[in-house]
């Protein structure tokens, strides 16, 4: 297992590697293109290749987080939403770019990667061939070198007859030994140094924080606005409408209670039937603003009372030692509900799994269907309104749907549990 895994690590230490011609490549370009913006030449070439360079890094990305393990996060800002459209100039994007401090450390991590990356990479790669040379040079391959050229040096180790070259077997042994050691850590090194330039910095990261809590607590007035606008609407088309016809009907009563005794119990009926009606449609509306057995048990009871009204059969599985503050907890009641409702809706599924629970500081909760997948974060979409929600709670959503199924909704919330009533 472990040889395995070193030579493993050997192989992509090779590939990644010949990855410094591409650094190389566009490390002169871009900053030939940056030099040229004054003739107005890079206005034009500079934006599609920071494009590139960032496509490169996030490659590099990709293969730290699947070959080593080592997460490295996107520090880019975003572009302008009028970019976004096609509306803005090409030199307010050039600009816009050049003022990103990542593509300062794109291009510094270029340096670095065709220099001590690439020789880190090369060395992860380099024991465990350099080891089976010995073995070749000791089958004989020795003989024509030595005569082509005298004494060949292997390592330390002179060679110019058979016994040297039979030396030559321990030394590539060692070498050997030593890859399966090394190699996987001098993988993992050069992913490690990638990250030192490519993850943003402690003020970048404070600056995508401010960023990203100002776009949600936007985006909560809104959603607080339109949830209003919503109740108000409600009540007037709903419960109001019914409760002004019951006091018409009343009034009403009251005439033809002594007159026509028949038709003021036929109204006294119907008055019983639209307060039954208002009382329904107002305990709907309550349910909607904070769900009763949300309260009342908590988030645990409340999901679970929630899947029991799908149509589609819900496994679910709860580990929660506690329950978290009430707008996380209602936040994180309605991300699901609508979660759930899309997938029963649009993903054509016969079975969903849920599970919820709390660890290192962050209510965790994922939710599977066995539908046809294609799902994914759209503009003006349910799980964009998801993403909004929770990103008023510093909490994150990631969707993974390939074609063809299975569908899962990870969500994250920054959280701590308390005691208050029953959390199961």
């Amino acid at each position: 297992m472990k040889g395995r895994r070193a030579l493993t690590a050997c192989v992509r230490g090779f590939a990644v590697s010949w990855l410094a011609l591409v650094s190389i490549a566009l490390s002169v370009l871009t900053i030939v293109s940056i030099c040229f913006i004054p003739l107005g030449v890079g206005v034009f070439t500079t934006p599609p290749l920071i494009r590139a360079v960032r496509a490169h890094a996030n490659q590099r990305r990709l293969l730290a987080a699947t070959w080593a393990d080592v997460r490295i996060q996107l520090p880019y800002r975003p572009l302008p939403a009028d970019r976004r459209s096609g509306v803005t100039g090409q030199v307010e994007l050039c600009t816009f770019l050049l003022k990103d401090p990542a593509t300062w450390r794109d291009l510094l991590w270029l340096q670095i990667d065709m220099t001590a990356g690439y020789v880190i990479a090369l060395l992860a790669f380099a024991f465990m061939p350099y080891g089976l040379e010995g073995f070749v040079l000791a089958a004989g391959v020795w003989q024509p070198i030595v005569d082509a050229g005298g004494t060949y040096w292997y390592a330390f180790l002179p060679i110019d007859s058979q016994w040297t070259a039979l030396l030559a077997v321990p030394v590539g042994a060692g070498f050997i030994a030593a890859g399966t050691a090394v190699s996987p850590l001098l993988l993992r090194g050069h992913f490690l140094l990638s990250r030192a330039f490519l993850d943003p910095t402690p003020h970048m990261e404070l600056e995508q924080r401010v960023r990203r809590l100002t776009e949600t607590r936007h985006d909560a007035v809104d959603t607080s606005a339109a949830e209003l606008r919503r109740i108000e609407r409600d009540l007037h088309d709903g419960a109001q409408a019914r409760l002004v016809a019951m006091g018409m009907s009343l009034g009403t009563v009251e005439a033809l209670i002594e007159r026509d005794p028949a038709k003021a119990k036929e109204l006294l009926a119907a008055a019983r039937t639209n307060s039954a009606e208002a009382l329904a449609e107002l305990r709907d509306l309550v349910r909607g603003i904070h769900p009763p057995v949300l309260a009342e048990r908590g988030l645990g009871d409340a999901v679970r009372a929630l899947t029991l009204r799908m149509a589609v059969d819900v496994e679910v599985d709860v580990d929660l030692a506690g329950r978290p503050e009430e707008p996380v907890e209602s936040a994180a009641y309605f991300a699901i509900s609508e979660v759930l409702t899309n997938a029963a809706k649009h993903a054509g599924a016969s079975r969903m799994w849920l599970d919820l629970h709390h660890e290192d500081g962050m209510l965790r909760i994922a939710v599977t269907d066995d539908g046809h997948g294609g799902a994914e974060i759209t503009p003006g979409g349910g799980l964009s309104g998801v993403e909004r929600r929770l990103g008023t709670f510093d909490g994150v959503l990631a969707v993974s749907s390939p074609t063809g199924g299975p569908t899962m909704v990870t969500m994250e919330i920054p959280c701590t549990l308390s005691a208050r009533g029953a959390a199961r």
